[in-house]
């Protein structure tokens, strides 16, 4: 796996790459590696010849409250574990690579109206920090292939929206949530769970896996189901954000004739957020 840190020298890898007649398939990270990041990785190798992955933590996407300074930083474990999946290519960027004339003042890309609910509403500007990066980092690699994680649902959905709107040709994989044995999903953030937390944590997959079926199967109104797992994961000691359930295709409020729904959350357990969601066919 060749490890690259410019612009410059990233350019000249994917040429490298395509002079071979390469597809090439990216996975963009902000490290600190587990399971579910190697497992994109993995799918990025089924849809192409040559798998690029990038390490950057985007300070754009980080809140001024938020834990931008204390997110793990593990690149030595993390070149190791790309390694093992036989990744071409690594891209890890310095923030003046990145941002060369200052965050203030580089080009932001934003999505509308769907960047501004659920995630968006708590963390303002997060997902404009998001799409501003990814955008930069698909011109860099200019892939065939991008593959994310489906656990933010949200995100994935706003990066295929950019990319049709912006008429970029990638193709976006969506990749199932890789989860513990208990079902939390992987997350790098969960180490910021006290142990006592991490025992208590599952319970937000079982809730939303709870209003999955209780949808399913009875004729409660969406918002009498909400608020009652709600009610549940508060009393586990939980501080949600938001419980919602929406249009799969486009996190819309969803009507009567709306078969294909998501059912996201957002909440708090000691100083960690967690998010998850779980898709559900009615």
């Amino acid at each position: 796996m060749r490890s690259v840190g410019t612009v410059s020298v990233l350019r000249r890898e994917i040429a490298v790459l395509r002079r071979a007649g390469k597809r090439i398939a990216f996975v963009p990270t902000m490290g600190n590696l587990h399971a579910g990041h190697l497992k994109l990785v993995q799918v990025a190798r089924e849809h192409a010849d040559a798998v690029v992955a990038s390490i950057y933590v985007n300070p754009l996407q980080f809140g001024p409250k938020e834990d931008f300074a204390a997110y793990p930083r593990t690149p030595g474990e993390d070149k190791q574990a790309l390694e093992s999946e036989k990744t071409d290519l690594l891209f890890m960027p310095t923030d003046a690579e990145m941002y060369p004339r200052g965050l203030e003042v580089m080009t932001k890309v934003e999505v509308p109206a769907l960047g501004d609910i659920l995630c968006g509403k708590f963390r303002p500007g997060h997902f404009r920090g998001v799409t501003t990066v990814v955008n930069r980092l698909f011109n860099l690699v200019q892939p065939d292939v991008a593959v994310f994680g489906k656990k933010d649902y949200q995100q994935l959905l706003l990066i295929k929206l950019m990319v049709a709107d912006l008429g970029m040709p990638i193709e976006v994989v969506g990749v199932d949530t890789v989860r513990e044995a208990d079902g939390l999903a992987m997350s790098s953030r969960n180490k910021y769970l006290s142990a006592v937390e991490r025992r208590t944590a599952a319970k937000l997959y079982a809730g939303l896996c709870g209003l999955r079926d209780r949808l399913k199967k009875t004729g409660k109104m969406i918002t009498d189901i909400e608020t009652d797992t709600l009610r549940e994961l508060e009393t586990a000691g939980f501080r949600p954000d938001y419980l919602s359930i929406r249009r799969a295709v486009d996190l819309g409020e969803p009507g009567p004739q709306d078969k294909a729904l998501v059912i996201l959350a957002a909440a708090w357990l000691g100083r960690t957020r967690l998010i998850d969601n779980v898709e559900v066919t009615v």
